[in-house]
């Protein structure tokens, strides 16, 4: 199959109905886009690479979703409204059966959250996928890293550690019942983006960003940038709750504070927010868990009652 009969067969199709259309979007050299008035243009990307990001046996719908999802993601993380993407794509062959489950997958959560996509390439070579995503934000609006302020609440959505444990399970590292496998499975493949809560928390938050890889490694981002530290009270974190096995405290721990892969927000936010963000939670039917706060001294910091929790890794490392 030639390049441009893959692309016109898998990811060309008419714009859906309440998605952002392009100007001029696939066939051409490049797409054409115009921003809202009044509007900045958030821009991300992110690459998934088999046997890193996700294993090469994987159900490629799952793949198509949680390679657009991560994406979304960045955009909730800035409150930007994500609108259009462009996928770059090396494929080793041409698997029709392969190919047509994966267009699914990512066709359908760019359909969940109104992403029109409006180019990209095609190319041989081990399988890659490069996804750069494009929103919309008005302007002076967007949620930044670098605004968290000392004595700012830290607040996380969902439940975090999911992910992180069924891939410890898939690496044999765990032994658990198959119904809780079953039950973390979802966080893994098909993570949900909080674009609905990004939004909301223009007006509330101060700093916020997606956890992808650890609570602990992307909260010292935001601290980095912020010039401020942190304490966390592990009885306040979102655990997950397991009803068929039993696993080490620490396991849990590791999981839940380094293990990655959750795509939740983590964000800051005044004292004085706590009822509206309840009061959001409930609206959004999101639990929005209050974790710890933000202080002027520099460092993050653990309590699990009076004891400091020590782990000697604070996420995933691309590099080491």
């Amino acid at each position: 199959m030639a390049e441009f009969d893959l692309i016109a067969q898998y990811f060309t199709r008419p714009a859906l109905a309440g998605a952002s259309a392009a100007d001029l979007g696939v066939g051409d050299d490049a797409a054409l886009i115009s921003v809202t008035a009044g509007h900045q243009l958030a821009i991300s990307a992110d690459m998934s690479v088999s046997g890193t990001h996700f294993f090469a046996d994987a159900d490629p719908y799952a793949i198509g979703w949680k390679a657009m999802a991560v994406n979304v993601s960045d955009m909730a993380a800035m409150g930007a409204n994500p609108k259009w993407a462009t996928l770059a794509i090396a494929l080793p062959e041409i698997d029709a059966g392969w190919l047509s489950a994966f267009s699914q997958g990512l066709f359908a959560c760019a359909d969940s959250y109104a992403v029109s996509l409006i180019g990209g390439d095609t190319t041989r070579g081990p399988l890659n996928i490069a996804i750069n995503i494009f929103g919309e934000v008005p302007l002076g609006k967007a949620i930044r890293r670098d605004r968290a302020q000392a004595g700012d609440d830290i607040w996380v959505s969902g439940t975090l550690g999911k992910a992180a444990l069924w891939l410890q399970q898939r690496l044999g590292k765990l032994d658990l019942h198959a119904e809780d496998v079953a039950e973390l499975a979802p966080a893994m493949h098909l993570p949900q983006p909080r674009v609905a809560l990004g939004l909301a928390l223009r007006e509330i938050a101060h700093a916020a960003l997606d956890i992808s890889d650890g609570l602990l490694a992307d909260l010292s981002h935001i601290l980095q940038a912020s010039a401020k530290g942190a304490s966390l009270d592990w009885a306040l974190l979102p655990k997950p709750q397991l009803r068929h096995s039993q696993l080490a405290d620490s396991v849990i721990q590791q999981a839940v504070l380094t293990g990655g892969d959750d795509y939740e927000l983590c964000f800051t936010a005044a004292p004085e927010q706590r009822e509206q963000l309840l009061a959001l939670a409930h609206t959004l039917a999101l639990p929005l868990s209050r974790i710890g706060s933000v202080t002027q001294a520099p460092g993050l910091t653990v309590r699990h009652g009076e004891t400091a929790i020590e782990l000697s890794q604070k996420g995933y490392v691309h590099f080491d």
